[in-house]
């Protein structure tokens, strides 16, 4: 028998992955890609304590694409996982594309639906696809004579990524003024260059995420989250204070129509611009009385969505993603365990404005003892043996149960074990849906 050629044998037998990012989604992804059996061997860039516990973490630039590929050749990386939206919008996908290595992300152009709400907003009136009526403007002036024919509460949005908090849901007009000042007087720097106001939609908000391949979309699974700072959902929005899939409110029917009406509308219509969409959309809905309505697109995993979707997963996620680079999803399938996932995000005091950094993290041993219980770190790091806060969403404590009450109870004992007087944490993730329960039970 002739030896194997080198290069098909590493297409066979060697897998090396990169990962990018460093936050309690990436904690989540490396998690799930690391029991994949395909898997040689994991690195993140720059992944953070957490992450360390599975893959090998590397100080890499990854604004700086060059160095980027250098280290895959060096590497011998068979494939790139983009964690974070922002090297997606940067356009390091096509980088990778340019050099022949497979990746999960979208380029730069199919990322403007992430990348500026505008262009989505545009997109769906092109394709029909619902969402609340809205108006684009790049002057102070034009946006609050817009906002003067139009009823409150209004939304207004920094077009571009603002990490989350772009976003004021105004109550008021004189709110709704104040809201644009900030963006045109720099508050969100570049993002705010451009702002979007929308019609507030009434309902109920829900997490829908799908793979597309480019011309095929694989439905995932559904979630909600919490995005106010405190408890009852009050305070400042934040990028997510906890979350549990999946959502009650996406019954098989309400899943059926976001795909028919929204994921696929939007996969037909990339295809059609000559910048079809690979890599998972993240479709933040609101389920309205007339049915789901798109609020915006993400063009990567949720944080913290991501913690509790791959607790649930029970597919390769490896063998997705790369079907997912492939175009093979039309003969792929994804298998998702029945119980209920809940993740509770503990946060650096001082989130969302400036979080407290440096400080000790203990019992986190303990806390993953409880049954059913994972840890996905977000924003730590390692000083020798001890584990510090070093970030504003520190550590996602996720739990699997029969019920959401039940995740929900043992997510909370878990951090109940958690020694750390620096952070803190919302009391009441999964409110919501423990109501529905209690309700149906009576």
């Amino acid at each position: 028998m002739g030896e194997i050629p080198s290069k098909t044998a590493r297409a066979l037998i060697n897998m090396n992955v990169l990962l990018i990012g460093g936050g309690g989604r990436e904690h989540a992804l490396a998690w799930a890609l690391s029991a994949s059996p395909l898997l040689t061997k994991l690195y993140a860039a720059p992944g953070n304590a957490g992450i360390a516990e599975v893959a090998e973490c590397v100080a890499l630039d990854v604004a700086d694409h060059a160095a980027v590929l250098r280290f895959i050749r060096e590497h011998d990386i068979g494939f790139v996982v983009i964690g974070p939206e922002a090297p997606l919008v940067a356009g390091l996908g096509d980088a990778l594309t340019d050099a022949r290595i497979k990746h999960f992300g979208p380029s730069k152009a199919a990322a403007q639906l992430e990348g500026s709400k505008g262009f989505t907003k545009d997109l769906c009136r092109e394709a029909g696809i619902p969402t609340g009526a809205y108006g684009r403007f790049r002057d102070v002036a034009s946006a609050k004579a817009y906002l003067a024919t139009q009823p409150v509460p209004i939304v207004v949005k920094a077009d571009g990524l603002a990490a989350g908090k772009g976003v004021v849901v105004a109550t008021t007009r004189e709110e709704a003024e104040a809201a644009l000042d900030a963006c045109f007087e720099g508050a969100f720097g570049a993002a705010g260059a451009e702002v979007v106001i929308e019609e507030f939609l009434d309902g109920e908000e829900a997490s829908f995420f799908a793979l597309c391949d480019g011309t095929t979309a694989l439905a995932l699974a559904t979630a909600q989250d919490h995005k106010r700072v405190g408890d009852g959902d009050t305070g400042p929005n934040t990028g997510g204070m906890g979350a549990y899939s999946p959502a009650p409110i996406m019954t098989p029917d309400m899943v059926a129509r976001t795909m028919d009406e929204i994921i696929r509308p939007t996969v037909a219509a990339m295809a059609a611009r000559g910048t079809p969409f690979k890599g998972v959309l993240f479709a933040g809905l609101m389920i309205t009385a007339k049915g789901p309505q798109l609020i915006e697109y993400n063009v990567r995993f949720g944080d913290p969505e991501t913690q509790v979707l791959m607790l649930r997963l029970k597919s390769d996620l490896l063998a997705a993603m790369l079907a997912t680079a492939d175009g093979v999803l039309d003969v792929f399938d994804l298998r998702w365990r029945d119980e209920t996932a809940l993740t509770v995000v503990l946060a650096a005091k001082g989130y969302p404005g400036t979080p407290e950094k440096g400080t000790e993290i203990e019992g986190l041993d303990a806390a993953r003892s409880v049954d059913g219980v994972e840890i996905f770190h977000a924003g730590t790091t390692r000083d020798g043996d001890r584990i510090l806060a070093n970030g504003g969403r520190v550590l996602n404590v996720t739990a699997l149960g029969a019920t959401v009450a039940e995740a929900q109870a043992r997510a909370y004992e878990a951090i109940a074990k958690i020694d750390w007087p620096g952070g803190f944490f919302r009391r009441d993730i999964g409110w919501r849906a423990v109501a529905r329960e209690k309700e149906s039970n009576t």
